[in-house]
């Protein structure tokens, strides 16, 4: 059978996750191998240095770099306050004597008698790592961080911002291709994974900002929709530590796009449920995917549908879910009808291996294979 590989988006209703929880400097993991962990469970912990900052006490009394030590009242080590007096000028035959005041709190870190500055390190500051789902931890990596594991829904997005979020998820609209605006957003959305179907807008999410919602999930955004959110253009980088109040979750892409209907059902049949969600996305070397991921309880995993058919992964094969990436049929969805072996002409006049895909609705395109990601289950 033809064959080919391409970027695969993930949607399903059952796979296994392995999820590395790492903190970002050595520190102590608080759980054991076969331990079972919440998503909510602090699995590691560590402190992170505290903030330098340079205090100019050769400028502030007016003296030499050199005459500084003389005149402090601290030294290297000290625990000082912000506006506590840590050095003094003597003046002239006692007269035009000066103090210098800590502009922030913390410790003395070091003193330079060549620039006459101070560092004040700033207090340490605690960071957990969360295990993210529920699942059991299946490696401990020492100093690090673990693995969990867990069998659960998951589904991919295109795009988007915030970091990892909580809570049930609950739906504001009935299709999906439901614009998501302000109105279907009230005071029982708070603490909510909110899914709308087509496209959310800017004043959708500043009315769940203002009621609490942990994070939404929509089929499209407009670009000017997301610069007005974020107070700025998007340049091209990881996402995730967006400081907006909530995470935000897009399925399908920019614009006024309905979600798959693939997708907005596995979502509604996941309604009520606690989801987990991260917006980070990275789209150049190591892509990173925004997630929203349902953890399953080994009783109802055989009640959970799942594919007879075993493909590779990131395999493009003939009935394979595609979604088409690149106008003019940007974010449609169809399956794979035929895989040409040969080179095709395309309307720029370039050869390219292509591939034709049937669309939602039955109608047949023949587009390049760069142009279609997969949709995994």
């Amino acid at each position: 059978m033809a064959k080919a590989y391409t970027p695969g988006l993930k949607v399903s209703s059952n796979t296994t996750l392995r999820v590395r929880r790492i903190l970002p400097v050595a520190g102590e993991v608080l759980v054991a191998l076969g331990d079972r962990v919440h998503a909510q469970q602090p699995i590691a912990r560590a402190m992170l240095d505290g903030d330098i900052t340079p205090v100019h006490v050769a400028n502030g009394l007016g003296l030499n770099a050199v005459e500084v030590a003389g005149a402090l009242v601290v030294a290297k080590g000290d625990r000082v306050e912000k506006g506590q007096i840590i050095a003094r000028s003597k003046g002239i035959f006692g007269f035009g004597k000066k103090e210098f005041a800590s502009p922030e709190s913390g410790t003395i870190e070091s003193i330079s008698s060549t620039t006459g500055q101070l560092m004040v390190r700033g207090a340490a500051m605690p960071v957990e790592v969360l295990a993210f789902v529920d699942g059991v931890v299946i490696a401990v990596h020492e100093r690090e961080g673990v693995t969990v594991q867990c069998d659960a829904a998951l589904v991919q997005g295109i795009f988007g911002i915030g970091g990892e979020a909580f809570g049930n998820i609950r739906f504001a609209g009935t299709h999906a291709a439901e614009v998501l605006d302000a109105e279907a957003i009230n005071a029982e959305c708070k603490g909510a994974i909110l899914v709308g179907g087509g496209r959310v807008t800017a004043a959708a999410v500043a009315r769940a900002r203002e009621v609490g919602v942990s994070a939404i999930i929509a089929g499209g955004i407009d670009d000017a929709d997301l610069k007005s959110i974020l107070g700025y253009d998007l340049g091209v980088a990881i996402t995730g530590s967006e400081k907006i109040g909530l995470t935000i979750v897009i399925t399908e892409g920019f614009g006024d796009i309905a979600m798959a209907t693939r997708t907005f059902e596995l979502l509604r049949s996941l309604e009520g449920r606690t989801a987990s969600v991260n917006g980070a996305t990275q789209i150049r070397a190591g892509v990173m995917r925004p997630e929203i991921v349902v953890a399953r309880g080994v009783g109802e995993l055989a009640s959970v549908s799942t594919n007879e058919v075993t493909r590779e992964v990131g395999s493009l094969e003939i009935g394979t879910s595609v979604r088409l990436i690149r106008d003019p049929n940007f974010g449609r969805i169809g399956s794979v009808e035929a895989l040409p072996t040969e080179p095709a002409i395309l309307g720029s006049g370039s050869k390219a291996r292509v591939v034709r895909v049937r669309l939602d609705g039955g109608v047949s395109v023949v587009v390049p294979r760069a142009n279609v990601e997969l949709i995994e289950t």
